[in-house]
C-alpha cells in the first residue's frame, strides 16, 4: 500500500514537472532541448549516410567485400558508445565533436550492412536483363539495384536513426545539448523526477523517429517493391537507452 502511494506521488510529481511553464521556455526549455537533440541526431545520421551508403552499395554491386561489410558492422556494434566518447574527449576535448564521433560510429554499421545485403539480394535474372539492355555497371547500380534495395536500405537508416536518438543523451556528458541535459542534471542533483521526465522525452522522440521514418520508407519505395517477400529484412538491433 505504501509503495503504491509513493509511486502515485512520484507520477504526480512527473506530471507536475511537465505542466510547469518554466520547463517549456528559454534555452533550457523542452522545445529548445528537443531541437538540440534532433539537430545532433540528424547531423550524425547524415554524416553516417555519406560514409556508409556509398560503401555498402558499392560492395554489394561488386559482389566482393561481404566479409568486410559484415565485420565492420559487428565491430561497430561491439564498440561501446560511452567508451568511444571517452576516447574522443581525450583526443578532441569537451564539446560536440566527441559526441558526433560516437554517434556516427553507432549509425554506420546498420546502414553498411543493410545496403550491402539489399543490393546482393537483387535477383540475378534482373541483373542479366539489365545487362541485356546494354546498361553499364554504374547504370545498373543506380537504376536497378539501388531502387530494388531501397526497402532494406531504409530499414537500416531507420534502425540507425532510432539508435542515435536514444544514445544522443550521451552528448550532455561532454557539454553538448539535447534531452540528455535533463538526465545528467537530474542525476547530479538527485532529482529523480527530472531524470525520469528526460527519459520519457527521449523515449517519445525515439518512437516518433521510428514512426516518421517508417512513413518515409513507404513514401520513397518504388511501387511494387517491398510489398511481398522479394527482399528479406535483416534483423534490426533494438534501441537501447544507455545509462548516463
Amino acid at each position: 500500500m505504501v509503495t503504491e502511494v509513493v509511486a502515485m506521488s512520484f507520477l504526480g510529481d512527473v506530471v507536475g514537472w511537465f505542466t510547469t511553464g518554466a520547463h517549456w521556455t528559454g534555452d533550457s526549455g523542452v522545445p529548445n532541448r528537443v531541437w538540440e537533440h534532433v539537430w545532433i541526431s540528424g547531423v550524425s545520421v547524415i554524416i553516417a549516410l555519406l560514409i556508409a551508403l556509398p560503401l555498402g552499395l558499392a560492395l554489394g554491386h561488386l559482389g566482393r567485400g561481404g566479409f568486410l561489410a559484415v565485420n565492420v558492422s559487428n565491430v561497430g556494434r561491439a564498440i561501446p558508445s560511452f567508451g568511444l566518447l571517452v576516447l574522443s574527449v581525450q583526443a578532441f576535448g569537451i564539446g560536440s565533436t566527441p559526441a558526433y564521433i560516437a554517434l556516427v560510429a553507432l549509425a554506420v554499421p546498420p546502414i553498411v550492412t543493410n545496403s550491402y545485403v539489399g543490393v546482393r539480394e537483387v535477383d540475378s535474372d534482373v541483373r542479366e536483363a539489365a545487362r541485356g539492355m546494354g546498361m553499364s555497371g554504374t547504370q545498373m547500380l543506380v537504376r536497378v539495384e539501388t531502387p530494388m534495395a531501397l526497402p532494406l536500405v531504409m530499414a537500416g537508416v531507420r534502425t540507425a536513426a532510432v539508435q542515435v536518438v536514444a544514445t544522443a543523451t550521451l552528448a550532455a556528458l561532454v557539454g553538448s545539448g539535447g534531452l540528455g541535459r535533463y538526465i545528467v542534471l537530474g542525476l547530479a542533483t538527485q532529482d529523480r523526477v527530472e531524470t525520469f521526465a528526460g527519459g520519457i522525452l527521449v523515449a517519445l522522440l525515439a518512437m516518433l523517429t521510428e514512426v516518421v521514418l517508417g512513413l518515409v520508407e513507404r513514401r520513397v519505395t518504388p511501387s511494387g517493391i517491398g510489398d511481398g517477400a522479394a527482399l528479406p529484412l535483416a534483423p534490426a538491433m533494438p534501441a537501447t537507452f544507455p545509462g548516463v
